[in-house]
């Protein structure tokens, strides 16, 4: 995979955020975002969340992925060693060419969230005489 310096410094972003609190505290799952001809595929590391724990939106042209994971996602019991994130998290995105809204899925499948963001076609202009 080519750097992305870019990628390296939103990432970079994020984590500096969540430190100083000026972002929702929590997590950050890991994310591979893919550029293809006619589309961006997310997919999300999201182990242990069901559907009804993750929300994806599109508003003024950033796709945001959140939700949360309580701190006894895996067992009540205590701890003897914690590694895996826990409370809220929020991803954000924004994509150098426009993304058709109405026409992104997303997909919750053994604990991978895909989130597929298809590009907007250029529309031709028919110039009448």
């Amino acid at each position: 995979m080519p750097w992305d310096p870019m990628r390296d410094l939103l990432t970079m972003q994020e984590r500096l955020e969540n430190l100083f609190g000026q972002a929702t505290p929590g997590w950050i799952p890991p994310v591979d975002l893919t550029e293809l001809e006619d589309r961006y595929v997310l997919t999300v590391e999201l182990p242990g969340l069901a559907r009804a724990d993750v929300q994806v939106d599109y508003r003024d042209l950033v796709l945001t992925i959140r939700g949360e994971r309580p701190g006894d996602a895996c067992c009540p019991e205590r701890y003897q060693q914690f590694e895996r994130g826990h409370g809220p998290f929020t991803r954000s995105f924004r994509f150098a060419v426009p993304i058709a809204d109405d026409r992104i899925t997303a997909d919750l499948v053994n604990g991978v969230l895909t989130v597929v963001a298809p590009k907007l076609s250029p529309r031709r202009i028919t110039i009448e005489t």
